[in-house]
């Protein structure tokens, strides 16, 4: 499922052709995704203006100039692909960045069409269908079950290392699985916890409470690089992630850990392997020499 860095990578892509601009025609050729279609779902977008593109933790934000906000998660195959008017480029569709391309989605995956006074027309597949989309109230937003519990965005000052502190206070779990739940931080996902986890050397099943302060000062600081990185490289692919230009993210050349089972690890000094156990469900790696 994409995380925090390749959901900023689709909203930075769609940005430039959603915000401030009317949305002319919305076509939505199916009544329901992961979950049903609001009923007024084409009437209410129809006409209206983006006033902002944001993100909160995986959901895309669209707030509208009327009274409710545009709320899109795009669950495990989820992707949107941008065509621009002819005259924005010979071929009418911009792919901007030194990156291999995505082959060309299925047109029976394309489920919602969104087409601006501009010109710009956005589409989103979604083969699997486990992403979604809903009209949500703006003013209310904020108490929507789906935002209501989510801790702090990584990237934010909001999330310090004394806020770490207090969410592991006295807690069993290993950090892993309490950096995965929502609710101490939002948008992180099984990979960059794994890799900030090993860039900090910390283990990802050692009590979570035990650990020292100066070492949860560096993983936070490491949560927020390896997430910068991310967002910069466009995020990673590992199956259906592509950027809204077609373009694949490039960060999974770039790991130390996650799906490297049996291969050197990379912090030095350290002759260790990096190992794979299952937790939680979910694969965890990481090298268990140096991350105690």
């Amino acid at each position: 499922m994409p995380e925090l860095p390749e959901v900023e990578t689709v909203r930075g892509g769609l940005a430039p052709v959603l915000e401030g601009h009317r949305l002319a025609r919305v076509e939505a050729r199916r009544p329901d995704l992961r979950f049903p279609l609001p009923p007024n779902f084409v009437q209410v977008l129809t006409g209206s203006t983006v006033t902002r593109l944001a993100r909160r933790a995986k959901y895309l934000l669209a707030s509208l100039d009327r009274e409710d906000t545009l709320v899109m998660h795009l669950g495990m195959s989820g992707r949107f692909e941008i065509a621009q008017p002819r005259h924005e480029g010979p071929e009418g569709v911009e792919r901007p960045g030194e990156f291999h391309y995505a082959p060309d989605p299925d047109p029976k995956h394309a489920h919602i069409v969104f087409t601006t006074e501009a010109g710009a027309r956005i589409t989103y597949y979604d083969p699997r269908r486990f992403g979604y989309m809903a009209l949500v109230n703006s003013a209310t937003l904020h108490l929507h079950p789906w935002f209501a519990g989510l801790g702090p965005e990584p990237l934010s000052e909001d999330f310090s290392p004394e806020r770490l502190r207090g969410a592991f206070k006295g807690r069993k779990q290993g950090p892993k699985t309490l950096l995965l739940d929502q609710r101490i931080v939002a948008g992180l996902g099984n990979i960059y916890v794994c890799e900030a986890l090993n860039r900090a050397r910390i283990s990802p099943f050692k009590a979570a409470g035990g650990i020292s302060r100066p070492r949860l000062d560096a993983l936070v600081a490491e949560i927020r690089a390896v997430l910068i990185e991310a967002i910069a490289a466009g995020g990673s692919t590992l199956r259906d992630f592509a950027q809204t230009d077609g373009a694949l993210g490039y960060f999974q050349h770039r790991f130390r850990v996650y799906d490297r089972e049996g291969e050197p690890c990379f912090n030095d000094p350290c002759d260790g392997v990096i190992a794979r156990k299952v937790q939680a469900g979910r694969s965890t790696f990481y090298c268990p020499v140096c991350q105690k």
